[in-house]
């Protein structure tokens, strides 16, 4: 017995020592503070600029290409861009690649900020390397903004359309001086009654904006000097819920005794649709159920989850709901789910959803070592026609007890990153965990994925099964030793 103990004890002690080991990989984005009277050297001109902005879904997604030269004597390599500071906390996924070679990874982006009351801030662009002096390069910025859509008019009838208005600059915001550039915007619909039109014709004398079905085109424009701005906006018909999670904790916990990849979403909802502008019927919505027309309401949710995945669940805060429908077989999974009742602009809905999964799916063994390789999606959620947009996702990565030596790498722009102990039941020293942060996500992040490596010796298996063995052992040894005792009141009878 005392044998155990103390293999039990040295156990202990060896894994403690290994998780003062733990690494972690830094966050992907930081932030750099500036100068109170900074302003971005003007060694770089735009060539040629073409911002396309897409509105099909409930954030505009914006994709701006465009030629760089560098006009000073010197090779230089950090370009600036700027962004107003009340829409910079909006702006999510913002990507810069190499427009000529897509397929190698995007550029080194962070934030800087040079006076907390000013009203621009900016993101440094690192490129990869120093660009010549006249030399040219084509970059390609992708990002998506959240909460830019304003429902006009704000409280509108159960059963009536949806119009929101969309507020831009016709210029590129730049911080240097762009030669020659334009903005095409699509709409997903060709109602747009109310757009703004400028009263200078553009550079090539014609009426701005011009009109192609659903897509307008401001510009071009010629010689537009850095910082410059000119507002406009267009209100078009959106019946559609603009679907807001203001919060996503995303939990993973690793099993290797159980080969399990055990997965719980908790959503914070809301929907920033339109208001009502009288009660809600509930005769009314049941009468259009069959006819289906388009609505503000939110009423149920897409969840396309990995192939093999089982045991899905569906909890608000009332309880287990059962309006939901899961379909798997060996093409597609699926998760539908179905609110108790169908959410209106300015209604919120809490709930989480769970499911578990084959673990041989997600993780591998290398050849040599016992160092582990998890591949797991940073993202799922729904998956709605219009979209879905996350202010803030926190992601926790339970591995198992005795894991160490952990490093993590992802495509998905990071603000906080930390490892942290969680303890469950039968723990000794409790588990490794990983809390990944990211802000202004959307739902078209769903597609990438994060790798987590780490050592996990095949001693540290034997953990629980040797302290649930000990544990055990123990309780029967105090059982047998206070059954032995001599309790009763009554002297003993001698022959």
């Amino acid at each position: 017995m005392r044998s155990i103990a103390l293999l039990t004890s040295c156990l202990i002690a060896l894994s403690s020592l290994c998780a003062a080991e733990l690494n972690l990989t830094q966050s992907l984005s930081s932030k750099q503070i500036l100068p109170a009277n900074f302003k971005p050297p003007q060694v770089f001109k735009n060539v040629n600029l073409v911002r396309t902005t897409n509105l099909d879904k409930e954030y505009p997604r914006e994709v701006i290409n465009v030629i760089i030269e560098n006009i000073d004597s010197k090779p230089q390599s950090e370009y600036y861009l700027p962004f107003e500071s009340s829409l910079l906390s909006r702006v999510g996924g913002l990507e810069v690649k190499d427009k000529k070679a897509a397929g190698k990874l995007p550029f080194k982006v962070e934030v800087v900020e040079y006076d907390s009351y000013s009203s621009t801030q900016f993101y440094l662009i690192h490129l990869p390397e120093p660009l010549q002096p006249k030399a040219q390069q084509t970059l390609s910025i992708s990002f998506s903004v959240l909460s830019a859509l304003t429902p006009v008019p704000a409280t509108i009838n159960q059963m009536d359309n949806q119009y929101v208005q969309y507020t831009f600059s016709a210029y590129s915001p730049s911080a240097y001086t762009t030669e020659k550039q334009k903005t095409k915007v699509k709409f997903p619909t060709a109602n747009i009654p109310d757009y703004s039109v400028l009263d200078a014709p553009n550079a090539d004398n014609t009426e701005d904006p011009q009109k192609q079905g659903s897509t307008f085109t401001y510009g071009p424009y010629a010689n537009i000097p850095a910082g410059a701005e000119e507002l406009v906006s267009a209100r078009y018909e959106f019946t559609k819920p603009l679907t807001h999670a203001t919060l996503l904790e995303r939990d993973i916990e690793v099993s290797h005794w159980g080969g399990n990849l055990a997965t719980e979403e908790r959503f914070w909802l809301t929907n920033r649709a339109a208001t009502l502008a009288n009660q809600f019927s509930r005769v009314s919505w049941q009468m259009t159920q069959y006819s289906n027309p388009p609505t503000s309401a939110l009423k149920g949710l897409a969840m396309p989850l990995r192939i093999g995945s089982l045991n899905p669940y569906f909890i608000d805060d009332i309880g287990n709901v059962s309006t939901s429908r899961f379909r798997s077989n060996a093409r597609e999974a699926n998760l539908e789910l179905k609110p108790r009742y169908p959410i209106f602009g300015g209604w919120k809905y809490s709930f989480r959803v769970g499911w578990d999964a084959d673990l041989k799916n997600y993780l591998r063994k290398l050849k040599t070592g016992d160092t582990y390789v998890l591949k797991v999606p940073f993202l799922e959620g729904p998956r709605q026609p219009e979209g879905v947009e996350y202010a803030r996702v926190e992601l926790k990565i339970v591995l198992p007890e005795g894991a160490t030596n952990i490093h993590h790498e992802t495509s998905v722009p990071l603000v906080a990153s930390e490892a942290t102990i969680h303890r469950t039941f039968m723990d000794t020293i409790g588990r490794s965990t990983l809390h990944l942060t990211a802000i202004n996500l959307v739902d078209e992040w769903r597609d990438r994925d994060i790798v987590v490596t780490y050592d996990y010796p095949w001693t540290a298996g034997f953990r629980k099964p040797i302290v649930i063995f000990s544990a055990l052992m123990g309780l029967f040894t105090v059982v047998y030793v206070i059954g032995s005792f001599d309790v009763s009141i009554g002297k003993k009878k001698t022959a």
